[in-house]
């Protein structure tokens, strides 16, 4: 950012990411050539299946989505670009809060220690993420005419899925098309719902605008933090979680609903178109649930919990969970009344309780 701080070095971040990245698994030019041209027929090809199966369609003279196939360094470039997007009001803030305050050695540090933290973190998600529609491309904050700005890509991480797929041994064709119907859902979620990208957006700044960026606030609330996960009875929380100020634990809890809901759709739709067009579907399933459950290693799974990816696990699960009881009671056209407005998202007691959302919304 010219001419003020930045929250993070955004090149330190990529840099540090692309040195601890581990190389793909083995494949010829031709093999690599060859996946490459399969996802991208998997992904047109899944446009049509999840329409059908979740009755939702873009607007007439949308955008085509844009779909790239990318290798682990593209992942991690697309992402740092994702989060210095989303970044920016929070850096703004802060750089208000500097303005008439002498200089400070602290001002270059912090954001070089956090691009080594976020650096590693996209490093070690770079091998394990498969597919991600992402949905900050060209946001550059609130313009009066969202409709001219770009559309999300979608990202397939073909190196990812070429060694999980082996991994497991599962049919390589049905494993592709398999990944593709869920990122597709993503895809498809955001482009049938106009309003939904930018409720999110809101969100993610709202949950910005609640931060209290004075270090003493801050300081003042780890201790508080910390001494709460001390007293026996109290109910085990994240530190990260005990962290947020009232404010922002509220938008949290709209946020995780939301995801656990974009989250679960996607599994309910793979699974459920999966049967017609993916033969080996019931094979690819358990052994993935598998995987997805236990991780790769017990260093694995402890990572997983402090970065979050458990909980992200959990929003799989439980969304699911509550999409399949609403088309279980209400059919699929009684379930997309979910996407009329931000008033018809479920909350997060709903996502556990189906019939508290549909007595809520239902006619």
């Amino acid at each position: 950012m010219t001419g003020s701080a930045q929250v993070v070095d955004w090149q330190l971040v990529v840099s540090t990411a692309e040195r601890l990245l581990r190389p793909g698994p083995p494949t010829s030019q031709a093999e690599a050539a060859a996946v490459v041209a399969e996802l991208r027929r998997h992904a047109v090809e899944s446009r049509d299946h999840v329409a059908e199966f979740t009755g939702l369609y873009s607007p007439a003279g949308a955008p085509e989505p844009q779909v790239l196939i990318v290798d682990r360094v593209g992942w991690v470039r697309a992402n740092a670009e994702g989060f210095k997007i989303i970044t920016e009001p929070l850096a703004r803030k802060l750089n208000e809060r500097r303005e008439g305050l002498p200089p400070s050695g602290f001002a270059a540090i912090g954001p070089k220690a956090t691009a080594l933290e976020l650096g590693s973190l996209l490093a070690y998600l770079s091998h394990r993420i498969l597919g991600q529609y992402e949905i900050f491309t060209g946001e550059r904050g609130p313009s009066p005419d969202r409709q001219s700005q770009q559309p999300g890509r979608l990202l397939l991480v073909a190196p990812n899925i070429v060694q999980v797929e082996r991994e497991l041994q599962v049919v390589p064709r049905d494993f592709r098309l398999w990944v593709c119907l869920h990122e597709e859902t993503h895809r498809t979620q955001f482009a049938a719902v106009p309003w939904l990208r930018d409720h999110l957006l809101g969100e993610i700044q709202a949950f910005i605008a609640g931060m209290d960026t004075e270090p003493g606030a801050v300081a003042k609330r780890l201790k508080e933090a910390t001494q709460a996960r001390r007293e026996p009875g109290v109910p085990r929380k994240s530190l990260s979680e005990l962290m947020q100020s009232p404010a922002q634990m509220a938008v949290l809890d709209r946020m995780v609903a939301v995801m656990s809901l974009l989250e679960g759709h996607a599994d309910v739709v793979m699974d459920g178109v999966g049967p017609v067009v993916v033969p080996s579907v019931a094979d690819i399933r358990r052994k993935f649930g598998q995987r997805r459950a236990k991780g790769a290693s017990r260093i694995d799974a402890v990572v997983r919990r402090v970065i979050g990816m458990d909980a992200k696990i959990r929003q799989y699960r439980d969304g699911a969970r509550f999409v399949r009881a609403v088309v279980d009671e209400a059919g699929m056209a009684g379930f997309n009344r979910v996407w009329t407005s931000p008033n018809t998202l479920p909350t997060r007691p709903e996502i556990a309780d189906p019939a508290a959302w549909l007595a809520r919304v239902r006619p």
